[in-house]
């Protein structure tokens, strides 16, 4: 009788089996150590890349804060590079930046490039246009410590771990709310911007913002241009000191305020000056860098202003009477410049930029009217004070320059500026090259 040998299949030991699940487990802990390297690499980026980005931000609104401060002086350019450089070093040096530090350390000038434009789509270049607005900030890459990434660099798999970040800031027009409570008559017919005419208004025209005692008002008997902004004296007197905190907007209307008020509108507005009289203090509201102005002053016959007895004309923005020149915003934003640049003198050491420059309503004041009246709001000009307010009732004019642009308050708008008035300067889309472009992924 034959004997029938079953045969099994062949079946790996247990000390197989676990040969085979240790080569799988040494393959999947090394790939999740690689994801986790990776993870710690890609997230050391990404801080890096956040704490530049906020560093190059800061730089470029405060090159371009110091550009409006410093226009038109003989070192603007290299002011609002220093100012802007100055800020990416504070931001590097703050807590929890130390690699950053590290890598500014020295020599920032060579770690970021600062450059200068007319236009917010550029062209952008150091030292810039002589009418330079607009402020770019970059850094073409900033080398970080790899962990991981070393490793994997040696099969190729990597580049070099790096970031960049870019940033532009600007001018923005924005509806103001440290208005002062005066108005002057604009010509709504009369707008051109390309042309240089606001409302009737041109740069450096010399205008009467509020009329005294005897004077005949654009706006009617009674009204001394002087808006109502609150109740009483009191709040005149803060709100030409500059403490005006309600915002007003295009297209809304504006109560007017009759009577002189001669007292609360000297004792504000002459704090600009440094001149002190009444409730009002220099811890509250201090002076502008420069208080510097004409003596004797200007006066006003009813019809024209007038110095020395001769009639005021304005050309550029100089004033001249006859044959003499009168401290004008040209004078005050060469002087200011210097203050700000620290080769001044006659600085005021607890000055505050642009106090000189007052915010007040364009108003439409067609049909008007005596007593209070409701005026629509054209815009909003910007005027620079050339003198103190006399607090005699028929010397009591406040007299400014129109100035196109100014330094404002409030919530600047979406777009670059094309329009007069207050500005906020505010950072921007960042574009590669000249004109609307491609925008860059590192602004």
């Amino acid at each position: 009788m034959m004997n029938l040998r079953i045969q099994r299949p062949f079946t790996a030991t247990p000390r197989r089996q676990e040969g085979s699940v240790s080569v799988l487990m040494v393959i999947a802990l090394a790939a999740m150590a690689m994801m986790a390297a990776l993870a710690l690499d890609g997230g050391h980026m990404l801080l890096n890349k956040t704490r530049l980005q906020n560093a190059v931000d800061a730089a470029a609104l405060s090159g371009a804060k110091t550009l409006l401060q410093v226009e038109g002086a003989a070192n603007m350019a290299s002011a609002t590079r220093t100012a802007a450089l100055n800020t990416l070093v504070q931001n590097a040096n703050a807590a929890g930046n130390n690699e950053l530090a590290t890598a500014v350390a020295g020599n920032p000038g060579a770690f970021a490039v600062v450059a200068l434009s007319s236009s917010v789509y550029g062209p952008f270049s150091y030292p810039g246009p002589a009418n330079a607005k607009y402020v770019r900030v970059s850094v073409p890459s900033y080398s970080l410590t790899g962990f991981f990434w070393n490793f994997a660099q040696a099969f190729g798999a990597l580049g070099t771990k790096a970031v960049a970040a870019i940033a532009t800031a600007g001018p923005s027009p924005a509806s103001p709310c440290d208005l002062s409570p005066l108005m002057v008559c604009g010509d709504p017919t009369k707008y051109n911007p390309a042309a240089g005419m606001f409302w009737g208004f041109q740069f450096g025209d010399l205008q009467v913002l509020k009329t005294a005692a005897g004077n005949s008002s654009p706006i009617g008997p009674g009204n001394f241009q002087l808006l109502d902004f609150g109740s009483g004296g009191s709040t005149v007197r803060d709100d030409l000191a500059g403490g005006g905190t309600v915002c007003r907007n295009v297209g809304q209307n504006v109560q007017t305020a009759p009577g002189n008020k001669v007292g609360p509108t000297s004792q504000g507005f002459n704090t600009r000056f440094g001149i002190y009289n009444g409730p009002v203090s220099a811890s509250n509201y201090p002076p502008d860098l420069v208080t510097t102005s004409s003596n004797p002053a200007i006066t006003y016959d009813g019809t024209v202003p007038k110095y020395q007895g001769q009639t005021v004309t304005s050309s550029n923005g100089n004033l001249t009477a006859g044959g003499n020149a009168i401290f004008d915003y040209n004078d005050w934003r060469a002087s200011t410049a210097a203050c700000v640049a620290g080769s001044g003198s006659g600085c005021q050491s607890n000055g505050v930029f642009e106090r000189r420059m007052l915010k007040i309503v364009v108003g439409d004041c067609s049909g008007k009217l005596s007593g209070t009246t409701s005026v629509p709001v054209l815009g909003f000009g910007c005027y620079f004070v050339v003198q103190p307010m006399s607090n005699g009732g028929t010397e009591s004019q406040i007299f400014g320059q129109f100035v196109k642009e100014c330094e404002g308050d409030n919530v600047a708008g979406p777009s670059p500026s094309t329009d007069s008035g207050p500005q906020i300067i505010q950072l921007y889309k960042t574009y590669i090259g000249s004109g609307t472009g491609t925008p860059s992924t590192d602004s």
